[in-house]
């Protein structure tokens, strides 16, 4: 590499800047990610659902809530955090016009299937990912909402055929989102090395 070439010039070396909003989402949605997942194993273990209590139960470590209700409380209460985060983040991405850069269009699918450039598929795969996870979080939430309040919300679980069917659609997200969260990191990583991740939470404060 040439010694010649200043900080400036490179972009490799250029510090990325992310707006205060977007750090505050992306820790706000980490934070209640790990409650509504740890506090899910805790319900997930009182409950013959999936085999919890009467098959295989996942290590105690993991849950959070001691208890059945204990588990629901930090449940609801961190779902409630989780679909507020979205909602605002939402509305800011509109407002500030942040989508046009964030879900997938039809470049990117052009890019996908013609492009030889690899930068520019992990553009398009990440967009797309981030795109595909927006109606998978919001049936999360519309099936929780459901599960949360049954009474009310019995509209809900008749949209879902029973409630074991409501269950087990909620409980698939889980496993949907982690994914997403793995594959999400790793074309950040891709695209922008460390230094992209790192901006996201705690670097180059706006």
């Amino acid at each position: 590499m040439d010694s010649s070439l200043s900080t400036e010039q490179s972009p490799f070396r250029r510090p990325i800047h992310q707006a205060i909003l977007a750090k505050t989402f992306h820790w706000v949605n980490l934070i209640s990610l790990l409650l509504m997942i740890t506090s899910g194993i805790q319900i997930y273990n009182a409950n013959p659902v999936f085999g919890g209590r009467y098959g295989l139960p996942i290590p105690p470590i993991f849950a959070l809530g001691g208890w059945l209700a204990g588990g629901r409380h930090w449940h609801f209460a961190a779902m409630w955090l989780f679909a507020l985060n979205l909602l605002w983040y939402g509305i800011y991405i509109l407002v500030t016009q942040r989508w046009k850069h964030r879900f997938v269009n039809s470049k990117d699918l052009k890019a996908l299937k013609l492009s030889h450039n690899p930068k520019r598929k992990s553009y398009a795969w990440h967009r797309l990912a981030y795109t595909a996870i927006v109606p998978i979080l919001l049936l999360a939430i519309f099936s929780g909402i459901g599960m949360y309040k049954p009474a009310q919300f019995y509209w809900i679980v008749d949209f879902f055929g029973s409630w074991q069917a409501l269950r087990i659609v909620h409980f698939s997200s889980v496993p949907i989102v982690i994914i997403f969260a793995i594959i999400h990191s790793l074309l950040a990583l891709k695209v922008g090395g460390s230094r992209l991740v790192e901006s996201m939470f705690w670097k180059g404060i706006v």
